[in-house]
């Protein structure tokens, strides 16, 4: 990667940066091969990476997780982990973000001499970093429902621990929610158990247990966040499978991703959530997880100024 020369932030890359081919340029600069088998075949893998208050959250786990799909999907990529870490850190750096989206993606790539062989491709590593993306606003809450017409991709086609560009059941349950007068839409399985959303883990406070399913869904770094945050607040947790019905019963219900950390759901199919407000164990979780970006287990801090 071609590194600045100067120090502090570069006033080219305020609106965001990426790195393409090795070199950085500002993010309405950026493009990829039209052939680039992520672009038309979906065929890639990505990370997702958050910054908040001039720090990365959990900056190891997200570049740990990448490297992992990226052997689950046979892509080889041109760094090592702590490379990564390192090209994602410059990236912020120059741009000056202290609040980011921070993506790190790699494609199967483009076809070489017209092979169709994937073992022939070469592969390409993208990153880039934008100001905060957010699902759901501070202070905001979820009407969601759960799909009707749309079931979860089996992960026994797309492998859901491996994050994908795989949405179009995802896109699909959205236009259901929106059809049904609701912005977010949680989908089910082919066994009627719970998944997940476009982007997010869910969460079920059920008999003072909280609940998160165990098939047909990502294993979010926010989601074993939370996992953690609940065991240190003496807080029974349970990976497991959760059929519509004790989804619908739950005291609590909550999704979380990096792109919003905590977010309360207050109805489900157009009903409420216990009183339809943020419930107590949801907004204590929610408190404790954004406490948590301070924390030095977790906080990678940028050196704006090296």
């Amino acid at each position: 990667m071609t590194t600045p020369t100067q120090r502090g932030p570069d006033p080219r890359f305020a609106a965001g940066v990426a790195l393409i081919d090795g070199e950085l340029m500002p993010i309405a600069e950026a493009r990829i091969p039209i052939t680039d088998t992520g672009f038309s075949r979906s065929d890639v893998t990505y990370d997702v990476v958050g910054v908040w208050g001039g720090a990365f959250f959990r900056l190891g786990d997200h570049v740990a997780r990448f490297q992992q799909n990226c052997a689950k999907l046979h892509l080889e990529l041109p760094f090592d982990g702590e490379e990564i870490a390192r090209v994602l850190t410059e990236m912020v750096r120059v741009s000056g973000l202290r609040e980011a989206y921070v993506d790190m993606i790699c494609t199967r790539g483009t076809s070489r001499e017209g092979s169709r062989d994937p073992r022939t491709f070469h592969n390409r590593f993208y990153a880039y970093a934008i100001p905060y993306v957010w699902i759901l606003r501070p202070h905001d809450a979820m009407d969601a429902v759960l799909t009707r017409t749309v079931r979860r991709i089996p992960e026994t086609s797309v492998d859901p621990t491996v994050k994908n560009f795989h949405w179009g059941d995802l896109v699909k349950g959205q236009y259901e929610a929106y059809d049904r007068g609701a912005r977010y839409a949680v989908l089910l399985d082919h066994d009627g158990n719970v998944t997940e959303g476009a982007g997010y883990n869910v969460f079920a406070l059920v008999g003072g247990r909280l609940l998160t399913p165990a098939r047909g869904t990502l294993r979010g770094i926010t989601q074993r966040t939370v996992l953690e945050l609940a065991a240190e607040e003496g807080i029974p947790t349970e990976v497991t499978d959760i059929s519509a019905e004790v989804f619908l019963g739950a005291a609590e219900l909550f999704a979380t991703s990096t792109a919003g950390g905590v977010m309360p759901m207050t109805s489900i199919d157009g009903v409420p959530v216990g009183d339809g407000r943020v419930g107590p164990v949801t907004s204590m979780l929610r408190e404790r997880y954004w406490k948590a970006h301070e924390d030095p287990r977790y906080a990678t801090v940028v050196d704006y100024d090296g």
